[in-house]
């Protein structure tokens, strides 16, 4: 009687057992197809197809990436140095190819061989030396990221033309970085389940030691394990720069955290033993999908972080979730095949549960009318600077004086990460798009497509290269360098000794007020440079750098910032000499350096008037969508604001 009444129990909750194990096992993919079926819901612009390449193409460099690192997981290691190594890989290629006449096969052959070097660096630290995984590879993180830089001079290197088609279509439609990144999954699957080293990996990262008594030769097998992050890195580089057209020194900046992210989403356990490849491009696919969205979904850039944060930690919870009822380890190469014909099928089977619910939910966007208003995309370099801010505030209102749906995006000066925003611009069919680029080189394949795609495109502050675009509307940064330098040779009587400070390295902005700088200066043979310092637009490294500079140059009677936001830090350093015996100017006429030129600390700044920059850009992207005439160029007068005239100067 009790065995017959626990059989017929087992029996009526067997079904519900059963999903719940079956999600329970596979909770990546579980939340994948939520996140898919949410945005499908959501958003009517997500299911098309444009759509759904860009969410591959957008997925592949971190996928990439997060292949080799599941190598260095798996073993019970962690590597931070991918993404500087990908972006060092990708500088070798095109310096020795573009600029020393190396044939393309034999640079893409030096690229590769440079993330294998980085990777052995990695493993012989790790292996031989005794160093933590996450010393040695934050170490290369910097060594990496800073040889770029030497190399590259800081500046973009233009790509070859044979390997920039990396980054195009197939057939006018099928990315190539979504079929790279498919064959680079099946490597990395391939090596996890089917050879000696895959084998090692599992062993290595469940029990180290056990596996040392048992024969296994661990630092060799470490040293193979990171050359080939080092490998799966180098591929993500080519990748991302062939998108980009130019192999950009601070590109991948950060990404090692979305690789890291990626695997253990995908059932990766950091204590080791544990992952496998399809996972991996499950976890790099949600957080392409969740970025997409979030754009698609006009949902603030500040407010992407804090999303995409949760999600990660939710993620990981069902993870822990999973391990603690006992589901089925994620390690490939342990199954049976029955094992893998079972994953298989449940793979299958969630592709079609996810096609029926995306079907379904698809009607609630039928039959919806479009909103009468023009819609507008913004793409800003970055909202971590008051003279962004200021161009998105200025845009902001001038489109509500003229009833325009404004969608800002903020790249956080991440030329890759606005390619993307870009696309998915392009995709959701916006009438018109401004964008304010990164890099000026790397925004050209984005504007491109979207110029194919007949949406008219506007450059504000910074022009675009290699593309069209309908109208540039900025003020002159060379120009304006030369008024800073002039500005501040005039004010020191012609002699003196000074010291400037530079923006960000690779970026536009930067290289053309420095050259601005160095054309103001030739015309004052007595001011004489003391020391040129990238402090990167940031006014905490503005302080240090300055502190720094003041110990070297204590006799110093003049500073240049390339903006205001590094003048201010060097204002704090200077303290009380700032405005008395050295004299202090920056660029940008931002709020706060406007109140400390009115304090008498900041000498100066050259004012760009960055809302008009927004209004104005905002005014010329309605006229180009209705085919009125717009300006080539629209340039925006620069000023020099002093104490004299700051009061009658607004931005």
């Amino acid at each position: 009687m009790a065995a017959d009444t626990l059989k017929s129990t087992t029996g009526a909750g067997g079904g519900a057992a059963a999903v719940r194990r079956l999600l329970l096992d596979n909770g990546a993919l579980t939340a994948l197809i939520v996140l898919v079926v949410a945005m499908s819901a959501l958003s009517g612009d997500f299911l098309t197809t444009d759509n759904l390449l860009n969410v591959g193409v957008q997925a592949a460099v971190t996928a990439i990436l997060a292949f080799g690192v599941t190598f260095v997981i798996v073993s019970a290691g962690i590597d931070l140095s991918v993404g500087s190594v990908a972006a060092l890989s990708a500088t070798v290629l095109a310096w020795s190819a573009t600029q020393h006449g190396v044939p393309v096969v034999v640079a893409v052959v030096l690229a590769v061989a440079t993330g294998v070097a980085a990777g052995l660096v990695n493993g012989f630290l790790i292996a031989y030396g005794k160093l933590p995984p996450f010393i040695a590879t934050l170490a290369m993180l910097s060594v990496a990221r800073g040889l770029s830089l030497v190399i590259s001079e800081g500046s973009p290197i233009a790509f070859p033309d044979s390997v920039s088609h990396l980054g195009d279509t197939l057939g006018g439609w099928l990315p190539v970085p979504v079929l790279v990144m498919v064959v680079m999954g099946l490597v990395a699957a391939f090596v996890l389940a089917r050879t000696y080293i895959g084998r090692s990996m599992y062993a290595i990262g469940g029990n180290e030691e056990a596996a040392r008594l048992s024969g296994l030769r661990v630092r060799r097998q470490k040293l193979a394990i990171y050359a080939l992050s080092g490998v799966f890195a180098a591929v993500a580089g080519i990748v991302l720069a062939s998108r980009l057209s130019s192999a950009q020194p601070q590109a991948a900046d950060g990404y090692e955290l979305d690789a890291i992210a990626a695997v253990v989403i995908g059932g990766a356990s950091l204590a080791g033993g544990t992952g496998r490849a399809s996972g991996t491009l499950i976890g790099a696919l949600i957080l392409a999908v969740l970025r997409n969205g979030l754009n698609l979904l006009n949902v603030s850039a500040f407010w992407q972080q804090v999303v995409i944060g949760v999600v990660i930690a939710l993620a990981v919870l069902l993870d822990t979730v999973r391990r603690k009822a006992g589901a089925a380890p994620a390690a490939a190469g342990a199954g049976s095949g029955g094992g893998r014909g079972k994953q298989a099928a449940t793979y299958g089977l969630a592709a079609v549960v996810t096609v029926a619910v995306v079907g379904a939910t698809s009607f609630l966007h039928n039959g919806s009318s479009a909103t009468a208003n023009p819609k507008v995309g913004l793409a800003l370099s970055t909202l971590n600077n008051p003279f962004f801010v200021q161009i998105q505030s200025g845009a902001k209102a001038e489109a509500k004086k003229l009833g325009v749906d404004l969608t800002v995006t903020d790249a956080q000066n991440d030329a890759s990460q606005q390619a993307n925003q870009l696309q998915n611009f392009t995709s959701s069919g916006v009438d018109s798009i401004i964008v304010n680029p990164v890099d000026s080189d790397a925004a050209s394949n984005a504007v491109k497509a979207a110029g194919k795609a007949e949406i008219p495109v506007i450059a504000v502050d910074r022009g675009v290269n290699k593309a069209t675009v309908d109208a540039l509307v900025a003020s002159d940064n060379v120009a304006g360098g030369e008024l800073a330098a002039k500005t501040v040779a005039e004010k020191l009587g012609g002699t003196g000794k000074i010291v400037i400070l530079q923006g960000q390295a690779g970026t536009s902005a930067a290289r053309e007020r420095a050259e601005g700088f160095a054309k103001g200066l030739k015309a004052y043979p007595g001011i004489q440079v003391l020391a040129e310092q990238p402090a990167d637009f940031d006014r905490t490294k503005g302080l240090d750098v300055m502190s720094n500079l003041l110990q070297a140059h204590p006799d110093v009677q003049g500073v240049i910032a390339a903006n205001d936001e590094m003048a201010l830090g060097a204002i704090k350093a200077l303290g009380a000499k700032a405005g008395k015996s050295v004299q202090v100017v920056g660029f940008d006429g931002t709020p706060d350096g406007l109140t400390a030129v009115e304090r008498g600390t900041l000498y100066a700044s050259v004012a760009q008037q960055p809302s008009q920059l927004g209004k104005i850009a905002v005014d010329n992207a309605l006229k180009a969508l209705r085919g009125e005439k717009v300006e080539e160029t629209v340039k925006v007068p620069v000023k020099v604001v002093t104490k004299e005239n700051v009061s009658g100067f607004s931005g």
